[in-house]
């Protein structure tokens, strides 16, 4: 946003249109909303983001032709990305971590109350990430449940190499993030200011290659054993 006085610019992906009707008329209820764009599908969504260059993308999982997921990946892949927050009513636990490996901010279910999803599209144009207690409960078990073994070595091997870049403040600030802390929470864990933790959190999103918070959480996840 180019000020924090306009308000947040959402882009509504749903191949059913009644959902994108009454997800416009929830966000247009919002004097900090506006919808500027809708698309039915991955690709036409796509298009849409590049011309009207929205802070929020809500963007249905499962769509015609190219889905959610990898139109997210494709998306965030850009200059200047968009937050995404998906959304479906698909309840799969390969779904929520292939959402939020794709880069995915946040992920809710559609028959989550209206409430709670302004607020989830709020919450990501902050940057920050956003579960219902559903979704979480099913990153937890997709992230630690059992897995062939050689793809478990391979994905703990991985992501320990990863780790094993930062340093010692920044371990225990991943850590914390993975633990669902959110900075001040942190910053009173480590006894450190909050803006130690951005500076950690910053050098994370480099060192991990990663775009947000969810993802460094997944690394910390697969690095355990």
């Amino acid at each position: 946003m180019d000020s924090e006085h306009e308000p947040t610019r959402v882009a509504i992906v749903d191949d059913d249109q009644l959902v994108r009707m009454a997800l416009r008329l929830l966000l247009e209820g919002e004097p900090d909303l506006a919808v500027v764009a809708e698309a039915a599908d991955g690709e036409t969504a796509l298009t849409a983001v590049e011309q009207q260059r929205p802070d929020v993308v809500l963007m249905d999982v499962r769509m015609p032709g190219r889905d959610g997921i990898s139109a997210t990946r494709e998306l965030l892949a850009r200059p200047s990305p968009p937050k995404v927050l998906m959304l479906t009513t698909f309840d799969s636990d390969d779904l929520v971590l292939a959402a939020l490996e794709a880069g995915a901010l946040g992920f809710v279910f559609k028959d989550t109350p209206p409430a709670r999803i302004v607020d989830a599209v709020r919450t990501v144009a902050e940057g920050n990430p956003v579960l219902s207690p559903a979704a979480t409960a099913r990153v937890i078990a997709a992230a630690t449940g059992p897995r062939s073994s050689s793809t478990r070595r391979d994905r703990q091997g991985a992501a320990r190499t990863r780790l094993s870049t930062l340093t010692e403040r920044e371990l225990d600030t991943a850590q914390a993030i993975a633990d669902g802390l959110n900075n001040p929470e942190i910053a009173e864990r480590l006894h450190i200011s909050v803006a130690t933790v951005k500076a950690h959190t910053s050098n994370l999103f480099a060192k991990l290659a990663v775009e947000n918070r969810v993802q460094i959480a997944l690394v910390v996840r697969d690095a355990e054993d």
